[in-house]
């Protein structure tokens, strides 16, 4: 048959056809799943079903992960890493050994002087972690968080540092960690991306190459799921196109990708293909999935989905609609991972708190701190915790000086960008929560006990998952690549009791 007579089929030949179509794989892994046919042999993650689900290569405590992102480098010595002694030497200049060679983005060391943190700090739970009392709701978890106050980069800056964070890698191209992590394990959601990404407040500085799989196939990318319209772009049928016309259209794209994928044998040719057959299924599951009036009301209140600022402003952290978009972000992360999504990204912009440190920080914590907690009480709750991987991280901290710029006339209210040392918190998934991991000194600048780099939180995060960062590669022109490039270690105290 030749391709013109394939895309000229008459309406019943269509009908014959469809089962072999994209409607025909949807019902027919329905039906798979539901164990009406036989499993199929796994699947190679660079074959015709890149996310077929396939097992890790040791023990896996965490089957998903929820990565919570908080853009902009957020005050480690004003939320998580108390320090006293920076209160009795506020005002006082650090001595020029500690600053001689460093690079700052604004701060002018010659004149720096020390800033304490103006918000007190409280012990929470059992473990009697210590936080700051802008995180009660976070704090009342602390039992379930291992606190890491050892994280080190080398990136002062934010599109390196996020790239990093989200990549292992300053450079572009790379692909992110939810990529690697549904390239080496597919996805359980037959209906769903196994990436979906989520944002509230600005727009991600970097734009979508920390959510990108870089050289992989496009369908381990991450999807963003909108805000407002529409959650995935081009999801609807235009109204001018009816079914009939949709069903010739998708026969005809698979037929001609079928045809190009035997000749050039191209991968991301069964990535597109994947991709359409997905699209009809997410058509039904995003509505679905996006509608929150399912939800109790007692759970729509716990996360603070209606929540508004009250009058209080931010120059950074969004605008007042902030408050409902990360609430919302969050109940539909769980929703997400209820569905078997494997890796769900909820990206915050921004905690850059240069200035106005005093009432950006504030705002920012109580825009999602309720939320958080929320989650967390959730997902335990609904025994999902123990299988889902929560990590909240930044870029980078904040220095404990206050930023000094000219241009701020004689007023500091920030502080300047900080890669030496600074927190992030995991929970969930096989961490052993209620502990603090690493040390600082006195004042917050260095690491005295258990300095992790970004490469080991990365290498920690594969092992929960039963994968070793050593052994995941990727193949590309000539070189196996490693979401930890060439170094990484798994940080063992993270982890809870086999």
């Amino acid at each position: 048959m030749t391709l013109r007579e394939r895309i000229e089929l008459t309406r019943r030949d269509f009908l014959v056809s469809a089962g072999r179509g994209i409607g025909g794989v949807a019902l027919a892994s329905l039906f798979q799943a539901d164990g009406l046919l036989a499993a199929e042999p796994a699947a190679a993650a660079g074959s015709a079903a890149p996310l077929t689900p396939r097992p890790p290569t040791a023990r896996a405590r965490a089957k998903h992960c929820i990565f919570l992102y908080m853009e902009g480098g957020v005050s480690q010595v004003d939320l998580f890493d108390p320090k006293p002694r920076l209160k009795e030497l506020e005002g006082q200049p650090v001595p020029e050994a500690m600053t001689k060679n460093v690079r700052f983005a604004f701060l002018q060391p010659g004149t720096a002087r020390l800033m304490a943190s103006p918000h007190p700090f409280r012990r929470y739970g059992r473990s009697g972690l210590e936080m700051s009392a802008l995180l009660p709701h976070l704090g009342a978890c602390a039992d379930d968080l291992v606190l890491i106050r050892s994280l080190h980069t080398e990136a002062f800056n934010h599109h390196p540092g996020e790239l990093l964070m989200y990549t292992g890698s300053q450079l572009l191209g790379r692909p992110s960690v939810g990529s690697w992590v549904n390239y080496a394990l597919g996805s359980p959601s037959q209906n769903l991306p196994g990436y979906v990404v989520l944002t509230a407040g600005r727009a991600p500085s970097g734009g979508n190459t920390m959510f990108s799989s870089g050289f992989m196939p496009s369908c381990f990318a991450g999807v963003l799921l909108h805000n407002q319209g529409d959650a995935v772009q081009d999801l609807a049928t235009p109204p001018a196109v009816t079914a009939e016309m949709r069903h010739y259209g998708l026969d005809a794209l698979r037929d001609l990708n079928q045809l190009r994928q035997k000749a050039v044998g191209d991968p991301e040719i069964a990535s597109r293909v994947a991709a359409y057959e997905l699209a009809a299924r997410m058509q039904l599951s995003v509505p679905e999935l996006t509608d929150l009036a399912q939800e109790p009301a007692a759970v729509l209140a716990a996360y603070g989905v209606h929540r508004q600022p009250g009058g209080r402003k931010t120059q950074r952290g969004g605008g007042p609609e902030t408050f409902s978009v990360f609430a919302k972000n969050c109940l539909l992360a769980r929703r997400l991972v209820e569905r078997g999504v494997r890796f769900v990204a909820i990206h915050h912009a921004s905690w850059d708190h240069h200035n106005d440190l005093d009432t950006d920080l504030p705002y920012n914590c109580l825009a999602t701190d309720q939320p958080l907690g929320a989650l967390l009480r959730d997902l335990k709750e609904r025994g999902l915790l123990d299988e889902t991987l929560v990590v909240w991280a930044s870029e980078f901290g904040r220095t404990p000086l206050g930023e000094n710029r000219p241009s701020f006339a004689g007023r500091v209210s920030g502080r300047d960008h900080h890669p030496f040392a600074f927190s992030v918190w995991m929970a969930g998934g096989g961490v052993r929560g209620g502990q603090v991991i690493g040390a600082t000194d006195e004042l917050g600048w260095g690491i005295v006990q258990d300095p992790i780099h970004v490469n080991d939180l990365h290498a920690t995060l594969l092992h929960l998952f039963g994968l070793n960062h050593e052994q995941l590669t990727y193949r590309f022109q000539g070189r196996d690549f490693r979401l930890t490039d060439v170094a990484g270690r798994v940080v063992e105290p993270v982890l809870g009791r086999s």
